[in-house]
């Protein structure tokens, strides 16, 4: 029975790292659409979210029936509950990804992102990609030094996050409020994504040692 179990266990974690594997192509599409006006690679952003919905739905199932049917403890007992909130992080963060392809859309054909701001939505795509990449190893290794760098990688995301929030407030831009709103709204989305990768990575630290992950600076 332990042995079932603990196939089970693993079968779960498999599932969660297709959606992980999910989540980075809805990323790195969405950057893409939003940077380039990509009406095609926005809407199969857009259609593909689907796709980690109904993985999350069912591990939820799977998750719960095995807590039901075993009745784990201890360490058991942290990862089954951990991996509620894994799934639940994984399809938000699928969610965020969505919302960018959907600020893409609505201003096709033209190009949401004014040319100041392109290097800084830039950068802000290319580190969520690196951060849901090592969360990824995080989770299929449950490495706990790793995990404590995501939170530590966060921290170049919430500077990216700053510096365009001061371009579209400073007195050099140039373009509509409408325009702003929408970079307003792509940067947090962004910063967003992060910050669930990061408590991913935290679940997992708590999982492996039974203790909060520390702060990193």
């Amino acid at each position: 029975m332990r042995d079932v179990f603990h196939e089970e266990l693993e079968s779960i974690t498999a599932d969660q790292l297709k959606m992980t594997a999910l989540v980075k192509d809805a990323i790195d599409s969405a950057t893409k659409a939003l940077l380039n006006a990509d009406l095609q690679l926005a809407e199969k952003v857009i259609a593909d979210d689907l796709a980690v919905d109904n993985i999350q739905h069912n591990l939820d199932e799977r998750t719960i029936n095995l807590m039901a049917r075993q009745q784990p403890v201890a360490s058991d007992l942290r990862r089954l509950v951990s991996s509620l909130r894994i799934s639940a992080d994984l399809e938000r963060m699928g969610d965020l990804a969505h919302h960018i392809a959907k600020l893409a859309r609505m201003r096709y054909p033209n190009r949401a992102v004014p040319a100041e701001v392109v290097e800084n939505i830039t950068e802000m795509g290319n580190a969520a990609s690196r951060i849901v990449e090592k969360m990824s190893v995080v989770l299929e290794f449950r490495d706990t030094n790793r995990a404590l760098e995501v939170d530590k990688d966060d921290d170049e995301m919430d500077k990216l996050q700053r510096k365009l929030i001061a371009t579209i407030l400073g007195p050099d831009w140039q373009h509509s409020v409408e325009s702003a709103v929408d970079m307003a709204f792509a940067s947090r989305y962004f910063e967003r994504f992060s910050d669930h990768a990061v408590s991913i990575a935290q679940r997992v630290y708590y999982t492996e040692t039974g203790e909060f992950a520390p702060k990193v600076s």
